[in-house]
């Protein structure tokens, strides 16, 4: 017995050293390779437990390589060559982006993101103007509509909506509608079934299986995009669900920011669906009817950036990081979630300290109870930097917003936190306007 105890704890020790030797290999923060390595040490077996089924990349490796690789081929070609044009561009009557030409320039580099120049831009502050005006748009649809959404309920909304993409599919408006297997799980076979018979394609984004759950919290997808015939795009914060325009029983009004594009921004959300969309089908959409021409009286500066596990670079991170450090007068931030990385903090005090007016919104409530406590644990250090953190009492803030210097803003699906910048697949627009920004200014004071 004593010899087969040895061999035991010698094949155990020999496990933690190569799952230790493993994790420093990977390309992790050091924060997180230091949290893990103590935890497999420390905690005998139930360390080595929770690494396995929470802590790997494995699985981020193996399921979004593919996924990287097609969206780079697609999107590196028109990337490079704007490149050259912002070096050498002279954007007279556009200070937003002189001011900010070095963040369009990071978005390019790390996420290929395209400045597009001719664009409408509608801001969208509630829950009910948000879907009074997808309904509406969605009902005018002649060629195609592309859903992508983090959570889809069956509730009242989501069967008004439901219903006009059936009516629609019917008639023979093409109809793709993507939902995330972790965030829409509750969707039901009726639901999927009664959209297939009327000629909708729906798929789910990573379907959860168990009894394996623990692979497949993380790596979701947490964006919300809706393409109209290639003309009007939405993104933002806003998940279909009742919630957001009757508020919710406990924590009352549910606030949230969304936003209506016209112009050449929505052919760079349909490229983003388009490549999402190819990996969850395996089907490749590339026609010139999913990219019309539709110019705009307005000329409103718009880069959609997307993020996520098949990103080389964490983009959205490194945007908000490269607009703090680089603002001259004022930051102004609203998050529901607030978990970021050092650098971040380090950004945000480090502007504060330098006579920059930084202001961060948190709610007061929230739907995660744990993650608002957890993200006090962030307010004293901020507070003694002179960053100025407000608590938002009129229900629960959902919104994801980051206004700087009044001349560019940020509106999309990402958390200041670690599984937005990490884990899930998200999606911002910046938008370099003055206008604009002082409109969302308004709303955010």
């Amino acid at each position: 017995m004593a010899i087969i105890l040895w061999i035991l704890l010698v094949v155990y020790l020999l496990v933690i050293f190569i799952t230790i030797g493993y994790l420093l290999l990977q390309n992790r923060p050091p924060e997180q390779t230091s949290t893990w390595a103590l935890t497999i040490l420390f905690i005998p077996i139930i360390g080595l437990f929770l690494y396995y089924n929470f802590g790997r990349n494995y699985r981020k490796n193996k399921v979004f390589s593919r996924k990287a690789l097609f969206d780079q081929q697609q999107l590196h070609k028109f990337s490079y060559e704007q490149r050259m044009d912002v070096d050498h561009a002279d954007f007279e009557g556009h200070g937003s982006i002189d001011r900010k030409k070095s963040i369009i320039k990071l978005l390019l580099n790390n996420s290929k993101s395209i400045l597009t120049m001719g664009n409408n831009v509608a801001l969208l502050s509630n829950g009910e103007e948000t879907f009074n005006s997808i309904v509406e748009e969605l009902k005018e649809a002649q060629d195609h509509i592309h859903f992508e959404f983090y959570i889809f309920l069956e509730d009242n909304i989501g069967s008004v909506i439901r219903n006009i993409l059936l009516e629609k599919a019917r008639k023979g408006v093409e109809v793709r509608f993507m939902y995330d297997g972790l965030g829409s799980m509750d969707l039901s076979k009726d639901f999927i079934s009664r959209m297939e018979e009327a000629g909708a394609e729906v798929y789910a984004f990573s379907p959860v299986r168990f009894p394996y759950f623990a692979n497949y919290i993380n790596y979701r997808n947490h964006r919300k995009i809706i393409v109209i015939d290639g003309k009007v795009g939405y993104v933002g914060g806003i998940n279909i669900a009742d919630r957001y325009k009757d508020g919710h029983s406990a924590l009352g009004m549910w606030r949230d920011t969304h936003l209506r594009l016209e112009g050449s921004s929505v052919h760079s959300l349909q490229a983003v669906f388009l490549n999402d969309w190819h990996y969850v089908s395996n089907k490749e959409v590339t026609d010139d009817q999913y990219f019309p021409y539709h110019p705009m009286a307005e000329k409103v500066p718009v880069q959609i950036t997307s993020s996520g596990p098949d990103s080389d670079w964490e983009s959205i991170m490194q945007a908000y990081f490269k607009a703090i450090t680089t603002a001259d007068d004022s930051v102004a931030i609203i998050t529901p979630y607030f978990m970021p990385p050092t650098s971040i903090i380090t950004a945000l005090k480090t502007a504060a300290l330098s006579g920059v007016d930084v202001k961060v919104i948190l709610p007061a409530n929230s739907d995660v109870p744990f993650l608002l406590y957890s993200s006090f644990s962030f307010v004293q250090e901020l507070l003694e930097a002179g960053v100025a953190v407000f608590l938002y009492q009129n229900g629960f803030n959902h919104s994801k917003i980051i206004i700087v210097d009044d001349v560019i803003a940020s509106v999309g699906s990402a958390n200041l936190d670690r599984r937005s910048f990490e884990k899930n697949l998200e999606i911002n627009a910046m938008i370099y306007n003055k206008e604009f920004a002082c409109e969302l200014r308004e709303k955010f004071e």
